[in-house]
């Protein structure tokens, strides 16, 4: 008898593929690596990988032939498209989920879409990832929306720019969780306000998806999301998949940025008339792979429970904090004291005084094989402001980069957990930090470590990796 697989919040360790797999550290041994840079990317599912393995023998074109792999392609393709839409319980009368690459390219597109002016006004803030800021300031005015004491948006100030700008604002756009901070924004107040003045909203679910529940509500409630935008990278289905969810008219009406295959219903020399969506947004062949696989992991992500994943993150993010604080050496930088898992995602950003934040990233992975990320994680303008650096220093710091010298550009360290994580990752992330901080009082690792100054990155002395050792560089 078959026995399908039975995934839950303890068991998904045994189904992250590169879970714990052994790398080299700096003493020639072999190290169970530990992954804390899933807000960058996660792992793979195990099942996303076998739902493929099944699919690819059956694998054709989509919307292009009558052979029966074509036709059965194109159906599963169309049917990732209504169960992503089911996911975050979209109207399927009224809108419609269109496949990109990534959250980048989501937001593009919908920025290209909306057909904007120059006098037209985009609300959005300074903690958002580039993503969500740069698209916008293209195509018209975009005003940036202030922080509370809390660090998250402030309603108070949305309010005002509301009452400054009136029928000029075209949309609000925020992240739903930041990519820095962990902070959760106040989604369905945010949509309240805003519709109570007309005005629709996109909420950046990159870093919300894969840890909370986004139900986009009914167009007829007030606190319905008009549009989401995600990256099936950030919910271990890394295969070049992303979608942006919104109503059809958006995309009816108009034309597409891309042009091409599958884009169009009829073209002459004389005209062109376009596709319905999403056909007329998703031009050329589509990645049917990525597609199938951001619905097999969404599967496995409503089987575990999301609740279930935030409770989890949520126990390792306050058991990460309660230790840190302890060290006088470490910098937080958010309000540690009014965390819940109502308003933080599993992501700890931080910095070790008297400490360069790459040297203490080149060291977690050279010594200890643990993978983080530093730096400015794609929101330079929100790091500055959490930095607390002044307009001259900002000045300075871009002067530096654009010269090439990242001697002591600023950043901080970022941990962010996946579902899969533990407790006992934790514990030897916090041996590792202690250990750090007292051999940096010896100078320990500045004789150990040199930095290039134009990477800005670490690198031990007397010590390189030959990474075509590790993969198939020449097969």
């Amino acid at each position: 008898m078959f026995f399908k697989k039975k995934y839950t919040i303890k068991n998904i360790p045994k189904y992250i593929i590169g879970n714990r797999s052994k790398i080299p550290i700096i003493n020639q041994k072999m190290l169970e690596s530990i992954n804390f840079d899933n807000a960058a990317s996660t792992p793979i599912l195990q099942p996303v990988l076998e739902y493929i393995q099944d699919y690819l023998p059956w694998y054709s074109s989509v919307h292009r032939g009558t052979g029966f792999k074509s036709q059965l392609s194109t159906e599963l393709y169309d049917f990732c498209h209504e169960q992503v839409l089911n996911f975050f319980q979209g109207d399927f009368k009224k809108d419609i989920v269109i496949f990109t690459k990534n959250t980048t390219e989501a937001i593009n597109k919908l920025s290209y879409r909306l057909s904007l002016q120059e006098d037209d006004i985009v609300l959005t803030s300074i903690m958002e990832h580039h993503s969500n800021d740069l698209p916008w300031r293209k195509k018209c005015h975009v005003e940036y929306m202030q922080l509370n004491k809390q660090g998250t948006l402030d309603l108070n100030h949305i309010e005002n720019l509301i009452k400054k700008y009136g029928k000029k604002i075209k949309l609000i756009t925020f992240t739903g969780a930041s990519n820095v901070t962990g902070l959760i924004n106040p989604i369905y107040e945010i949509a309240q306000l805003a519709h109570a003045h007309g005005i629709p909203i996109m909420v950046d679910g990159a870093q919300l998806a894969p840890h909370r529940n986004i139900n986009m509500l009914p167009h007829d409630d007030p606190r319905h999301i008009d549009y989401l935008a995600l990256s099936a990278h950030k919910m271990y289905a890394p295969l070049g998949g992303g979608g942006l969810i919104g109503p059809k008219k958006t995309f009816k009406r108009g034309d597409p940025e891309y042009s091409g295959g599958g884009t169009i219903k009829s073209v002459t020399l004389q005209n062109i008339y376009w596709a319905d969506p999403p056909d007329k947004e998703e031009a050329g062949s589509p990645n049917t792979i990525g597609a199938i696989a951001l619905k097999k992991s969404m599967d496995i992500l409503k089987e575990i429970g999301i609740n279930s994943i935030a409770h989890h993150e949520f126990e390792l993010t306050h058991y990460l904090i309660s230790k840190l604080k302890k060290y006088p050496e470490i910098i937080l930088y958010e309000n540690i004291d009014s965390l819940s898992i109502d308003t933080k995602v599993g992501v700890v950003p931080f910095n070790i005084k008297g400490l360069n934040h790459a040297l203490v990233a080149a060291i977690l992975s050279y010594e200890y094989g643990i993978s983080v990320r530093n730096g400015c994680f794609c929101a330079h303008p929100y790091i500055h402001h959490l930095l607390k650096l002044s307009p001259q220093q900002i000045y300075m710091q871009q002067k530096q980069i654009l010269q090439s010298n990242y001697y002591h550009v600023v950043g901080m360290i970022r941990i962010s957990f996946g579902m899969y994580n533990q407790i006992e990752e934790i514990k030897h992330f916090l041996t590792a930090i202690e250990e750090i901080i007292q051999y940096s009082k010896k100078d320990y690792y500045q004789k150990r470590y040199y930095l290039d100054r134009k990477t800005g990155a670490y690198y031990p002395k007397n010590y390189s990796i030959d990474f075509q050792k590790y993969f198939l560089f020449n097969s």
